[in-house]
């Protein structure tokens, strides 16, 4: 029968089967979904700075105790990873997906009514920090397991959400706040976010299933066949009905135990034989998969992660206090951020084409990428004037777009875990980096305080992204040392639990031949 791509059509409530991989179906909804959801998420998080000097005026707090609401958010974003999965895998992604939709928007709707910066890191920090976890996680990870071919690609532009939502959510809130107060505006960003609920309705089960090939009698084999000739030849010698000897038949030659007697199984006449569908029970899949911690490539791999982290926000967040003391206006320097975020989007695109080739290593070419960008991290204190750190910006956002575009959706590529354990890699890949997201801006605050240069704050990440580059270097060499260590153990357990080989019995025209010239000898006597 012809093999088909989809093999059962279902309601939009129930799960998409296929017979594999589609690339492409329904996960093309799936990718947009993806794509307003990172908008929704770190797209109202990268944009969130447009509150601080509203923020701190209502309060009276200082820019210190305001930028902790961001950062006990992301903390708690990534710190509940591990949460995210198991939820996922007990109840499926879009349960998951809509009810972090709801914590998302209930957490921001509240926020504005807070009266204290205390009630902002309550509903902000934690209410919709855990409300981003459940709604970007699962959703990145059931995009992965729609496309194979194309997984790189669609992956990255589909995170381009993020880019967009920060080029046109700052000044649409900053247009929104003078006509309205920042309350409303936050009011207003708290329901949009309620699309977040309605893209994870969008996210429908996927499951690949062989396709199922109807039972056939099965063929007699060849050395059975060759057996049966034999017996009709040793017939047509002897001209008597005692020239088919039991002992030729397939269950009582001597090392033929696979060939069994037909009589054994229940003849249909005149209709097909029935199909055996009674499958033994799969094992319940774990909740929380911690076996990949046992896996030095995914150790190698968290560890880049790890490090990796402390390099991802130290431009966004020090790039317009570094412009300032360099002399350049308020209005110039929110040029250079702007730059930052578009260059981001090309990253992004670019890094998803060149990871789509085939054939390609594709952990190499993220090297190539992170080393690029301890480069452009190293460059920014050398840069003088608008138009030097425009031109770290730009190379910056671009090779950062190429970095964190990909980063994830990597671990479901052989050489890291594979897409099998995808779901609990990236749990606990990203609640390893939490603690670098914890301590990174606090890290580079104390560096800047203690040498007065926020120079220092770039060299403490770009050295931190060498650090990640070395672990990732690590990550292949690991991979293939310990396949080759587990082939080894195999072949050993072969060889020893393997016997000596089977004696193979006397041919079987020589046991008919001297069969019938035995009984021809008996008749001649009588």
């Amino acid at each position: 029968s012809k093999m088909t791509v989809k093999a059962v059509k279902m309601p939009c409530t129930s799960a998409n089967v296929y017979t594999k991989v589609p690339d492409g179906g329904w996960g093309w909804t799936v990718a947009f979904a993806f794509f307003v959801v990172e908008a929704l998420t770190y797209g109202i998080i990268k944009s969130f700075g447009v509150f601080f000097n509203d923020l701190m005026e209502s309060f009276d707090e200082t820019n210190s105790r305001i930028s902790w609401i961001i950062s006990i958010c992301v903390f708690v974003q990534t710190f509940t990873a591990p949460l995210s999965t198991v939820l996922s895998n007990r109840f499926g992604h879009r349960l998951v997906v809509m009810a972090g939709g709801l914590l998302v928007s209930a957490g921001m709707v509240i926020a504005s009514f807070a009266r204290s910066v205390v009630d902002m890191y309550v509903t902000i920090g934690i209410v919709s920090g855990l409300g981003y976890c459940l709604s970007f996680l699962p959703t990145v990870t059931i995009l992965s397991l729609y496309f194979d071919k194309r997984r790189s690609l669609v992956t990255a532009v589909a995170s381009t959400g993020e880019c967009f939502a920060v080029f046109s959510f700052a000044p649409a809130i900053t247009a929104l706040k003078e006509q309205i107060g920042w309350r409303y505006s936050m009011l207003s960003v708290g329901v949009l976010q309620l699309g977040i609920t309605a893209c994870g309705s969008l996210l429908r089960p996927i499951v690949i299933r062989e396709q199922e090939v109807k039972a056939q009698p099965p063929e007699e084999p060849t050395e059975t066949k060759y057996m049966l000739e034999n017996e009709q030849t040793c017939t047509s010698i002897e001209s008597i009905d005692s020239g088919v000897d039991i002992t030729t038949s397939p269950s009582n030659v001597p090392g033929k135990t696979k060939a069994e007697p037909k009589s054994e199984e229940p003849k249909h006449h005149g209709q097909n034989p029935v199909e055996n569908n009674s499958t033994p029970p799969e094992p319940k899949s774990k909740l929380l998969d911690f076996s990949v911690m046992r896996d030095y490539s995914f150790i190698c791999y968290a560890f880049f992660g790890l490090f990796a982290t402390l390099g991802f926000f130290a431009p966004s967040l020090y790039i317009i206090p570094l412009s300032r003391s360099l002399g350049i206006g308020k209005d110039h320097s929110a040029y250079i951020l702007s730059a930052m975020a578009i260059a981001e989007v090309f990253g992004r695109i670019f890094a998803g084409w060149v990871l789509n080739k085939k054939p390609i290593r594709k952990i190499y070419i993220e090297l190539i990428c992170v080393i690029l960008l301890s480069v452009a991290l190293v460059a920014f204190p050398f840069a003088s004037g608008f138009w030097g750190l425009m031109i770290c910006s730009v190379y910056f956002g671009f090779m950062l777009g190429t970095v964190a575009g990909t980063h994830i959706p990597l671990l479901a590529e052989d050489d890291v875990v594979g897409i099998e354990k995808m779901s609990s890699a990236a749990g606990v890949y990203v609640f390893i980096q939490s603690l670098a997201g914890l301590a990174g801006p606090p890290l580079a605050g104390v560096l800047v305080d203690t040498t007065k240069n926020y120079s220092s704050a770039f060299y403490s990440c770009a050295a931190g992204m060498v650090l990640g580059a070395v672990f990732l270097a690590l990550v292949r060499p690991c991979k293939t040392g310990l396949c080759h260590h587990q082939q080894r153990q195999q072949q050993q357990v072969e060889e020893s639990t393997a016997g000596p080989p089977p004696e193979l019995p006397d041919d079987f025209i020589d046991m008919d031949i001297g069969k019938a010239e035995n009984s021809g000898k008996g008749s001649d006597s009588v």
